[in-house]
């Protein structure tokens, strides 16, 4: 992003003055952007709420002006009101969250392109964005009635959002305090992939003996190996922000455990295991859950509390239970809230950043 005769954005607002105005004309608010109180049929914008949305450049089109592009202070506040009062709604499903909160950080992410932005700052602006991201898809969890979300195009943007920052990571010598954390993020969100294990172990020898890389690299190796006793020890002492990343791994790494553990203590009169060890072994919320998941794998829980292996019952149909993950995920917060967790991996960065909007 450096180095390239790009201009500076001047816009002072999450959103410029021009795109509200047109939206409330043609009735394109999210509803998270209407002023308070605002009802009807012509719903007005609220400047503190509303946020640029994502519009792909067309080919031909002149670059929008320096007042449609918000600069780097701008983008990390946009960033931190989309952790704090977008992605805490309880008026909304998680899905409604999640699509609006990938739009936003997508247009995030392109008006740090349309300008000329430095690695270093441009990278505090990506981990953020990223960071949410991961944050509110991870959230989506297994909830059915949690409203329409396409997993397939969320899946994209979030590797968008590595494609971004890696990228942005490689053109520049930094400094990036937070590159460690934020390549194994990346490796836990594609674990188990030949190619991100490769592009990993190809960064430099400091990088990868750092301790959030050394982390990763050892769930994913444990991961490959089908260890599951030790891939589950150390997802229970993941941070928050890896255990989001790696969560859309866990429902297979289960089911890959049961399979193994199906194979090895099946017998013709079956044997039993406590559902306390199926519990305890995979870092499921409670024996409930583990009860729901043997039996989604056609295993049998005898009145005792006890997974009965019959040989030849063990079967797989369709994906695997997500669960809830509450042990291994939403329990990490700790009380405190995203925003915290988000705006926290900032700190010591340089980068002026201006309140929040109210």
């Amino acid at each position: 992003m450096s180095g390239c005769e790009l201009p500076m954005g001047t816009c002072p607002d999450m959103c410029p003055a021009a795109e509200r105005s047109q939206r409330e004309k043609e009735h394109r608010l999210h509803r998270f952007e209407v002023a308070p109180g605002c009802h009807g049929d012509r719903p007005r914008a609220d400047p503190q709420r509303s946020v640029k949305e994502y519009s792909r450049p067309a080919a031909g089109k002149a670059r929008p002006p320096p007042s449609q592009l918000r600069p780097p202070s701008v983008l990390l506040a946009t960033v931190r009101y989309l952790a704090s009062e977008v992605a805490e709604r309880a008026d909304a499903s998680r899905a409604e969250v999640a699509n609006f909160v990938a739009d936003r950080v997508r247009s995030v992410r392109l008006d740090l392109a349309l300008q000329g932005v430095g690695d270093a700052e441009a990278a505090v602006v990506l981990e953020a964005a990223l960071a949410v991201l991961l944050a509110v898809v991870a959230r989506l969890g297994p909830d059915s009635a949690s409203g329409p979300a396409d997993p397939v195009l969320l899946q994209v943007q979030v590797q968008e959002g590595f494609g971004s920052l890696r990228r942005c990571y490689a053109q520049g010598a930094g400094p990036h305090p937070h590159q460690a954390a934020f390549q194994g993020l990346f490796l836990l969100y594609n674990l188990g992939s030949v190619e991100a294990l490769r592009e990993v172990l190809q960064l430099p020898t400091a990088l990868r003996s750092c301790p959030a890389l050394r982390m990763a690299l050892a769930v994913d190796s444990a991961f490959r190996e089908g260890n599951a006793a030790r891939l589950f020890r150390l997802l229970r002492i993941l941070p928050y922000l890896q255990s989001c990343a790696v969560q859309c791994h866990v429902g297979r790494a289960r089911r890959g455990a049961l399979a193994r553990l199906a194979r090895a203590l099946s017998t013709p009169k079956g044997q039993t295991v406590p559902l306390g060890f199926m519990v305890h072994l995979l870092a499921l919320d409670g024996p409930e859950e583990a009860q729901d998941l043997c039996q989604a794998h056609g295993l049998d829980v005898d009145g005792q509390g006890r997974v009965v292996f019959l040989r030849g019952r063990y079967t797989e149909e369709g994906l695997p239970p997500a669960g809830t993950c509450e042990a291994l995920v939403g329990s990490k917060l700790g009380g405190r809230t995203l925003e915290e967790v988000v705006m926290a991996e900032e700190e010591d960065v340089a980068v002026t950043r201006p309140k929040a909007p109210a």
